[in-house]
């Protein structure tokens, strides 16, 4: 009965390991994907603000004061439960300081 059970073993047990690398490799995948996907809303979202500040400079003559002043007149969404958008409005005429920041989960 013992070399029944031995038997079994080494015929199920690699079965058994592959199947749970398996499952990690989908899982550690699946996060790859995640951090990814994060990281490129991130920077479309800045892409998003700047272009409208240099829209609205090349169409209006000046830098917007605040980041309201393009959500209110270009449409830009400032942010959501994933990100914060910091807007440092420097002159009229030089290009503000624009980060997108992720926001802790």
């Amino acid at each position: 009965m013992g070399g029944r059970r031995a038997s079994f073993l080494r015929r199920v047990l690699p079965a058994a390991v592959f199947l749970i690398a398996l499952a990690a490799a989908g899982l550690l995948f699946t996060r790859v994907i995640s951090v990814r996907t994060d990281a490129e809303v991130l920077a479309l979202a800045e892409e998003s603000v700047r272009r409208a500040a240099v829209e609205c400079y090349a169409l209006e003559g000046f830098y917007p004061r605040s980041l309201d002043y393009l959500v209110e007149h270009y449409g830009v969404t400032a942010g959501d439960d994933r990100y914060m958008v910091s807007y440092q409005y420097v002159a009229s005429n030089l290009m503000p300081d624009i980060t997108v920041l992720a926001l802790g989960e």
